[in-house]
């Protein structure tokens, strides 16, 4: 027994040495690769497939378009097809009238229209920079038809889509503040780390992964590709199911 002690021992030895041995340099893991800096502002228009909760729904389309020498607007608007969206005759418009000021996207006005079958709203915005307030009118409570602060940086929903594309970088966090429809909320994005293979057509695009969950635990994804003015796809899941789901089908300039 004596003499198999040793024998029983080595390999807690040679762990020993294993681990007092110098170790030889690993080379340092390479950061993520950037994505193409981002495209100057111009007019686009985007075709997407619209799902709801999975299914066919319809389409929707973004655009950007010039509205005068200093100003810009972003649209979006959906068309109920199919589906439950399609009974009812589902129609959503909204659009947001900015123009720049050092390298951000200043909103100045908003509009949203929702008509149906059965319902019709219809909500209006102001965003008085000189009064540092915004105002909302329309089909709203009461409470949000109050004035509400401004900040510098303050952006409507739309107008994160377009800062989202701008600033997404693989493993950023985006922070932002949104004011639309008489709130106003801070918006935190993360983008992934490394860009997933997505299909549009009979193309492919290396698309970045960047998502927000919000407090209730609902999310909001969108999937941003270089050289592409609008995302690929924009997700909203609920209570951990894909509810909204926008698919880029084509786009092109305005």
């Amino acid at each position: 027994m004596h003499l198999r002690l040793p024998f029983l021992r080595f390999p807690l030895f040679a762990a020993c040495l294993a681990v007092a041995a110098p170790v030889a340099a690993q080379p340092l893991a390479e950061p993520p690769a950037e994505l193409s800096p981002p495209l100057a502002l111009e007019p686009f228009v985007a075709t997407y497939e619209a799902h709801y909760q999975g299914k066919p729904a319809g389409s929707a389309t973004m655009q950007l378009v010039r509205d005068g020498d200093a100003r810009w607007r972003i649209d979006l608007t959906l068309h109920g097809e199919r589906g439950i969206a399609g009974l009812a005759r589902l129609n959503v418009q909204q659009a947001t009238v900015f123009d720049t000021v050092d390298g951000g996207y200043r909103p100045l006005s908003q509009a949203t229209v929702r008509k149906a079958l059965l319902f019709g709203r219809q909500i209006t915005g102001v965003y008085d920079w000189s009064a540092m307030q915004a105002r909302w009118d329309g089909d709203l409570k009461k409470q949000r038809r109050q004035p509400l602060p401004l900040q510098h940086g303050d952006m409507s929903a739309l107008l994160i889509n377009l800062a989202i594309m701008r600033d997404a970088q693989p493993g950023a966090t985006l922070h932002y503040r949104m004011v639309d429809l008489g709130r106003a909320r801070a918006h935190v994005y993360q983008a992934a780390t490394e860009p997933e293979t997505m299909a549009v057509g009979d193309m492919s695009y290396d698309a970045l992964r960047v998502a927000r969950t919000a407090d209730d635990g609902d999310q909001t994804v969108l999937w941003v590709a270089s050289g592409v003015p609008t995302p690929i796809r924009i997700l909203q899941r609920k209570e951990g199911e894909d509810e909204i789901d926008l698919r880029l089908v084509e786009y092109r300039g305005a």
